[in-house]
């Protein structure tokens, strides 16, 4: 198929088509969740299958959707939004705070919304991986955004004389690679510690990133040496 199907449009029951449309899509995504999240994985699901478990038509689907690949693009774009939103709604709780309970706030929050559904992990970390370079590219931009808002904290830290000034883009990326394989392996029941115990030794490992040896404030700037 080389395109998606033409929309309808107009009111039928009291909503828009536009209304419609976008009932359909969250239930197509609802129904992803499930079947890429849980069983049969993305591999093993089929557009008649998703179909089926959002109670629509494979025509409906494909009046949102290309492929399957689309669908699940869709869904890592919606399971990583509602994370961030997470972790800045945990930061904007506190707002004029210090940078150890700003991180605290965010992570908590981070890490509550991604380990609330073990279906949001397995799309983060499991079924987006080795699909096609397309999804390659989204998984390394979306992680590139992550890394953008460690250092955006890091570098308002470092201006409040909280934090080293230097660059933090490896760091931030090195410290992501080990929050997403943390909590992955925590949720897998590898790791024989509370989810609180978790996100304080990611915050630990992050002020260790802000704070290095011989760091010290000197009034109102950051020094790195005696």
């Amino acid at each position: 198929m080389t395109g998606r199907l033409k929309q309808p449009t107009g009111r039928y029951g009291g909503r828009s088509a536009e209304e419609r449309q976008a009932e359909r899509r969250r239930r197509f995504l609802d129904a992803a969740l499930q079947l890429f999240g849980d069983s049969p994985g993305f591999r093993g699901a089929t557009v008649a299958g998703l179909s089926e478990a959002a109670g629509l038509s494979t025509r409906q689907f494909y009046e949102q959707f290309r492929t399957l690949e689309d669908a699940l693009a869709a869904l890592h774009l919606q399971v990583n939004d509602w994370a961030e939103e997470a972790a800045l709604a945990g930061l904007a709780a506190a707002r004029g705070q210090s940078v150890t309970v700003r991180a605290t706030a965010a992570f908590r929050a981070y890490a509550a919304n991604v380990t609330g559904d073990p279906r949001r992990l397995r799309i983060t970390f499991i079924e987006i991986n080795g699909v096609s370079p397309r999804l390659e590219r989204q998984r390394l931009e979306r992680r590139a955004r992550w890394v953008d808002f460690i250092c955006a904290e890091a570098a308002a830290a470092a201006e409040r004389g909280e934090a080293a000034r230097r660059d933090y883009r490896i760091a931030a990326a090195a410290f992501i690679g080990s929050v997403n394989g943390l909590l992955h392996d925590w949720q897998a029941g590898w790791v024989d510690a509370s989810l609180d115990e978790v996100v304080d030794e990611l915050v630990r490992l992050l002020l260790g990133i802000l704070r290095p040896p011989g760091w010290e404030v000197c009034y109102g700037r950051t020094d790195s040496g005696p």
